[in-house]
């Protein structure tokens, strides 16, 4: 096992500039996908009372692979990090990148975001509760939870930090005997397979499994279920990284990979426009047909996880000043635009226009303000960024 003292490894590592724009094109998926909820035709804080099929339908199919995307991506993170970190540096970064954050920003913006979920709810008269009553229901929801993963999703879309934290310290062990002989020869042995055309859709296996054993039992968002399905794309993420023939696969077998995914996610709506029920029996685990819709919700989520790397490979490998500033904005951009976008569309879903305006308008001064506030308060003020998990401010050179 590594010295907790000395570095992993002294080797050289190359930094891929595609891992760094997939990881902003992610969080910007992300962003467009909270910023046009409140017209969609699902559940979520801030809702216009005119909805959009259209946009249901896209947010679905995103629904399918963004977030085992965002997984994987940070995974991928997980193996360069102990290239040159020790395990002690490692779980020390995570909890000053992830841990501060998640507590010290769910502290201050949950109340902000449930008082204008709850003042929605009163326009659109689906609540009597006070706000005391509207956030005690909610507290006690938490509350009765016990030890579960959905308590992560108290900060709302800050589940994801309070996940990555959580798989940082339980994958560990992992990825520290993965870097061992034992771990060094299981990763040869699986690379070897999915070097025969096609093998890598083997990897989709063991996500399609989890789903199987643990979604008829914690069917919520953010439970166990959903918290292990989404852990395995961040082990996934390490893998295809440990080992450099995943890559050369990847960049081999991408059109393959997009081309399965794109398959079974036409035959998904294929199913739904001739009118049998696939939504219904993803949520019964009484009927075979359970089996069948989340198995193809595990190859959609893997095949266009890894469709989005290829894309990276082949034409994302380059940096220059727009992503130089990205990096370090991505986290605190992430921190900050939900409860942007639910203050700003708690009022613009009260005028009286069409829905089109009013998502133009929800979505660019979303991004404009939430961008404002990192560039002028966040990335200025020393306190701030270490609330927001940056790193300190260099002090500029001076001539001596």
């Amino acid at each position: 096992m590594p010295s907790p003292t000395v570095p992993p490894t002294s080797a050289k590592t190359v930094r891929l500039h595609y891992l760094d724009w997939l990881r902003v094109i992610a969080i910007l998926i992300v962003f467009g996908y909270h910023a046009v909820h409140p017209f969609d035709m699902w559940g979520w804080h801030v809702k216009n009372i005119e909805q959009s099929l259209v946009l249901s339908i896209t947010l679905t199919i995103l629904s399918l692979w963004g977030m085992p995307f965002f997984f994987l991506v940070a995974g991928s993170a997980g193996w360069f990090a102990l290239q040159r970190r020790t395990p002690n540096q490692y779980v020390s970064e995570r909890i000053k990148r992830l841990l501060i954050p998640c507590i010290v920003t769910t502290i201050l913006f949950y109340p902000l975001m449930l008082y204008f979920e709850w003042g929605n709810r009163l326009y659109l008269g689906t609540t009597t509760f006070s706000f005391a009553d509207y956030f005690a229901k909610d507290w006690a929801f938490f509350v009765q939870l016990g030890i579960n993963p959905m308590w992560f999703g108290i900060g709302r879309h800050l589940w994801f930090l309070g996940f990555l934290f959580a798989f940082a310290l339980i994958t560990l062990p992992l990825f520290l005997w993965l870097k061992r002989d034992n771990g060094a020869r299981f990763l040869a042995w699986l690379a070897s397979i999915c070097e025969h055309r096609g093998g890598i859709l083997l990897l989709a296996l063991p996500s399609i499994a989890i789903r199987f054993c643990l979604q008829p039992f914690f069917p919520e968002e953010h439970n166990w279920s959903d918290f292990t399905y989404q852990m395995s794309f961040f082990i996934l993420g390490y893998i295809l990284y440990a080992d450099e023939r995943f890559a050369r696969i990847i960049r081999r077998d991408g059109w393959l990979l997009f081309g399965s995914g794109t398959i079974t996610l036409l035959a998904m709506f294929i199913m739904y426009a001739v009118g049998l029920p696939i939504f219904d029996w993803a949520t019964n685990p009484a009927i075979p047909q359970f089996y069948l819709a989340h198995f193809l919700v595990g190859v959609i989520g893997f095949t266009y996880s890894l469709t989005m790397l290829f894309i990276g490979m082949r034409f994302l490998d380059f940096t220059n000043q727009w992503l130089k500033y990205a990096q370090e904005a991505v986290l605190p951009f992430f921190i900050l635009h939900q409860p942007v976008i639910i203050v700003i569309a708690f009022y613009v879903v009260q005028w009286q226009m069409d829905l089109l305006p009013k998502l133009v308008i929800v979505v660019t001064s979303s991004f404009i303000v939430t961008v404002g506030i990192y560039e002028f308060i966040i990335r200025r003020i020393a306190p701030l960024r270490t609330i927001f998990g940056m790193t300190k401010m260099i002090a500029p050179a001076h001539a001596g």
